[in-house]
């Protein structure tokens, strides 16, 4: 009863600043606030402002609030430590035999070369002083 009326007096007091916010030619806001305001109006029509009081003040909707909680902190603690694990034990396994036949692959397709097949490396830049002709032209260049 208190909150059906709280919802009309709230309600009124809102289309009166939609009237005043209209008189000073802000019609798109005053249509808002006058949306705003009607609806805790149609709350109390519906009957749902009713049923929130009567849960609010119900031990037994406290209680299933908390089992809901409960069944929430359990799915989450679940999730966590399959996280942890790497996910579920069918994930695990299918994993695990994903890099067996991986790993037998990869063992059985490499090709199997001789000593004397590989490439001959690049040979390298001689001499240090050729290293840094680079180096030193630019710092000549900026009188350092």
């Amino acid at each position: 009863m208190i909150a059906e009326t709280v919802c009309s007096a709230v309600a009124v007091a809102g289309l009166g600043i939609a009237g005043v916010t209209a008189y000073r030619k802000r019609f798109l806001s005053a249509a808002r606030i006058a949306a705003y305001s009607l609806l805790p109006l149609g709350l109390v029509m519906t009957g749902i402002v009713e049923w929130l009081a009567d849960t609010a003040f119900s031990p037994t909707a406290w209680a299933g609030f908390g089992v809901l909680g409960a069944a929430w902190a359990l799915f989450a603690t679940t999730r966590a430590v399959e996280r942890r694990r790497g996910g579920t034990r069918k994930e695990r396994r299918a994993a695990a035999r994903a890099e067996r036949s991986d790993a037998v692959a990869a063992g059985a397709s490499a090709p199997s070369l001789g000593q004397g097949t590989r490439p001959a490396a690049a040979p390298r830049a001689q001499g240090g002083a050729d290293d840094f002709s680079d180096i030193e032209a630019i710092l000549k260049k900026h009188g350092i």
